[in-house]
């Protein structure tokens, strides 16, 4: 067992350092996410998550390349997950986060609205989500929206409301210039391998079609352990190992959504 991972962690490792070795931080692509072989254009980007701590849980691949690039990030929270009365401070704890990962502050919107209340047994609108997304799409002039897929990485159902609350936006909206990108779920397997699946995630994203499908790496790995610890609130015993055994943590792996 030990030998297992000692070669898992040396493949992991090797994954890695091809990937910064040759500059590529984003595969397989004849040209890099969001620029479409011209020269790079800063594009208004908004990520839709359902709960404090989703940012710093699935998405710090995707935030970090972003950010690094010089896009314009906004992050519309829909929930302050306060499942266990703790609301307040998780929202605090968000924003802690978001200046670890580079997000401005002023781009980072969090809603208490009585209607989406953290819970695995709440059930979100779907047109109401989609509302409330329309009108930052209007508001921020927002060219690209990233977020869960139709599973939403973990199955919660908050997740896959927020999944199609975001379908139905893009459908409704006036704007049908939008990109819209959602997060591949993972098999548990995948899920918890960590950077090994790096390579997993190449092989998969070659079976779509040319621009269809980009991974994205996380070239600051360690942001993501700083940034989901600053969710004090949540950061025991089991989230400190999923940070770092989840393959979330290392790369995202995000498919066009086409309408």
């Amino acid at each position: 067992m030990v030998w297992f991972l000692i070669i898992i962690l040396l493949i992991s490792l090797l994954a890695i350092f091809l990937c910064i070795a040759f500059n590529t931080s984003c595969f397989p692509a004849k040209s890099a996410f969001l620029s479409n072989g011209e020269v790079a254009r800063k594009k208004n980007v908004l990520l839709v998550i359902a709960h404090p701590d989703d940012e710093s849980m699935f998405f710090p691949p995707a935030i970090l390349y972003l950010t690094s690039r010089g896009h314009n990030l906004h992050l519309l929270c829909m929930s302050t997950g306060n499942i266990d009365g703790k609301g307040n401070l998780r929202k605090e704890e968000l924003y802690q986060a978001c200046a670890v990962l580079k997000v401005p502050l002023q781009h980072v919107k969090i809603l208490d609205h009585p209607d989406l209340q953290d819970g695995f047994d709440k059930i979100w609108s779907h047109s109401l989500l989609a509302n409330i997304v329309k009108e930052e799409i209007s508001s921020k002039s927002i060219d690209v929206i990233i977020s869960f897929d139709n599973y939403g990485v973990s199955g919660h159902k908050n997740h896959r409301d927020v999944h199609n609350g975001v379908r139905m936006a893009l459908y409704e909206s006036s704007q049908k210039n939008i990109e819209a990108w959602e997060l591949i779920s993972t098999n548990i397997i995948r899920k918890y391998c960590g950077p090994a699946d790096i390579w997993l995630s190449m092989l998969c994203a070659f079976c779509y079609p040319r621009g269809e499908v980009y991974c994205l790496l996380n070239e600051y790995p360690h942001r993501s352990f700083l940034a989901m610890a600053q969710h004090q609130s949540q950061w025991v015993w089991f989230r400190k190992l999923f940070v770092c055994f989840s393959s979330y943590t290392y790369l995202n792996t995000l498919r066009k959504i086409n309408m």
